[in-house]
Protein backbone atom coordinates (compact mmCIF):
# COMPACT_ATOMS: atom_id res chain seq x y z
CA UNK A 1 0.00 0.00 0.00
CA UNK A 2 0.79 3.59 -0.97
CA UNK A 3 2.04 5.89 1.52
CA UNK A 4 0.07 9.02 1.58
CA UNK A 5 2.61 11.09 1.08
CA UNK A 6 3.34 8.73 -2.47
CA UNK A 7 -0.64 9.74 -3.19
CA UNK A 8 0.15 13.59 -4.37
CA UNK A 9 1.81 14.35 -7.40
CA UNK A 10 4.62 16.49 -6.72
CA UNK A 11 5.42 20.42 -8.82
CA UNK A 12 8.81 22.14 -8.35
CA UNK A 13 9.09 25.88 -9.69
CA UNK A 14 12.49 27.52 -10.76
CA UNK A 15 11.99 31.62 -10.85
CA UNK A 16 14.82 33.03 -12.20
CA UNK A 17 15.40 37.10 -12.04
CA UNK A 18 17.46 37.81 -15.24
CA UNK A 19 18.29 41.14 -17.60
CA UNK A 20 15.43 40.81 -20.38
CA UNK A 21 17.76 40.64 -23.37
CA UNK A 22 19.06 36.91 -21.76
CA UNK A 23 15.28 35.63 -22.09
CA UNK A 24 15.11 34.07 -25.10
CA UNK A 25 18.89 32.61 -24.23
CA UNK A 26 17.53 31.09 -21.42
CA UNK A 27 13.97 29.88 -22.11
CA UNK A 28 16.03 27.96 -25.04
CA UNK A 29 18.02 26.32 -22.61
CA UNK A 30 15.45 25.92 -20.20
CA UNK A 31 13.22 24.09 -23.23
CA UNK A 32 16.38 21.42 -23.85
CA UNK A 33 16.58 20.76 -20.30
CA UNK A 34 13.09 20.21 -19.62
CA UNK A 35 13.20 18.24 -22.92
CA UNK A 36 16.03 15.84 -21.65
CA UNK A 37 13.94 15.32 -18.48
CA UNK A 38 11.12 14.31 -20.30
CA UNK A 39 13.03 11.28 -22.18
CA UNK A 40 15.16 10.34 -19.81
CA UNK A 41 12.61 10.09 -16.82
CA UNK A 42 9.16 8.51 -17.03
CA UNK A 43 7.38 10.54 -13.86
CA UNK A 44 7.82 13.56 -15.88
CA UNK A 45 3.92 14.69 -16.17
CA UNK A 46 4.12 17.91 -17.66
CA UNK A 47 6.18 21.38 -17.66
CA UNK A 48 5.77 24.73 -18.66
CA UNK A 49 8.30 27.32 -19.10
CA UNK A 50 6.73 31.06 -18.75
CA UNK A 51 8.09 34.34 -18.90
CA UNK A 52 7.14 37.73 -17.30
CA UNK A 53 5.74 40.41 -19.78
CA UNK A 54 8.49 42.39 -18.89
CA UNK A 55 11.45 39.88 -19.33
CA UNK A 56 12.83 39.63 -16.27
CA UNK A 57 11.63 36.48 -14.66
CA UNK A 58 11.39 33.00 -15.96
CA UNK A 59 8.96 30.55 -14.12
CA UNK A 60 9.77 26.64 -14.86
CA UNK A 61 7.06 24.70 -14.07
CA UNK A 62 7.85 21.05 -13.32
CA UNK A 63 5.37 18.25 -12.50
CA UNK A 64 6.28 14.28 -11.42
CA UNK A 65 3.97 11.86 -10.37
CA UNK A 66 5.88 11.67 -6.86
CA UNK A 67 8.75 13.48 -5.26
CA UNK A 68 10.89 10.44 -5.79
CA UNK A 69 10.69 10.94 -9.18
CA UNK A 70 11.45 14.69 -9.27
CA UNK A 71 14.35 14.59 -6.96
CA UNK A 72 16.41 11.84 -8.86
CA UNK A 73 15.59 13.88 -11.89
CA UNK A 74 17.20 17.42 -10.77
CA UNK A 75 19.86 15.15 -9.71
CA UNK A 76 20.77 13.96 -12.66
CA UNK A 77 20.80 17.72 -13.78
CA UNK A 78 23.29 18.81 -11.76
CA UNK A 79 25.97 15.69 -12.86
CA UNK A 80 25.51 15.89 -16.18
CA UNK A 81 27.62 17.15 -18.77
CA UNK A 82 26.62 20.76 -18.35
CA UNK A 83 25.60 21.39 -14.81
CA UNK A 84 23.02 23.49 -13.51
CA UNK A 85 24.65 26.28 -11.86
CA UNK A 86 26.27 26.58 -14.94
CA UNK A 87 23.11 26.79 -16.64
CA UNK A 88 22.07 29.90 -13.97
CA UNK A 89 25.56 31.49 -14.78
CA UNK A 90 25.98 31.79 -18.23
CA UNK A 91 23.19 33.40 -18.58
CA UNK A 92 23.29 35.77 -15.43
CA UNK A 93 20.44 34.97 -13.42
CA UNK A 94 20.65 37.58 -11.03
CA UNK A 95 18.53 35.10 -8.49
CA UNK A 96 17.04 31.86 -9.05
CA UNK A 97 13.89 31.06 -6.13
CA UNK A 98 13.49 27.31 -5.93
CA UNK A 99 10.07 25.40 -4.35
CA UNK A 100 8.51 22.49 -4.33
CA UNK A 101 5.17 21.59 -3.72
CA UNK A 102 2.86 18.48 -3.57
CA UNK A 103 -0.44 18.78 -5.49
CA UNK A 104 -3.53 18.30 -3.70
CA UNK A 105 -6.22 19.75 -5.76
CA UNK A 106 -6.64 19.98 -9.50
CA UNK A 107 -8.96 22.19 -11.44
CA UNK A 108 -9.44 20.68 -15.43
CA UNK A 109 -11.31 21.85 -18.12
CA UNK A 110 -12.54 18.50 -20.27
CA UNK A 111 -12.85 18.76 -23.52
CA UNK A 112 -16.22 19.07 -23.41
CA UNK A 113 -15.37 22.41 -21.86
CA UNK A 114 -16.93 21.04 -18.17
CA UNK A 115 -14.77 21.76 -15.20
CA UNK A 116 -13.61 19.25 -13.03
CA UNK A 117 -12.09 19.81 -9.64
CA UNK A 118 -10.35 16.66 -7.99
CA UNK A 119 -9.13 16.50 -4.17
CA UNK A 120 -5.97 14.43 -4.87
CA UNK A 121 -6.19 11.96 -1.99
Amino acid sequence: MQSPRNNHSFTQLMEFDIDPQWRQALVTVLSEYTERLARDHQGLLNASIQASEDGRRVLNYLRWRTREDGEAALRSLESGERDFWQLIQAHRAKAVTFGSFQVVRNIERSLDDALHCRLVD
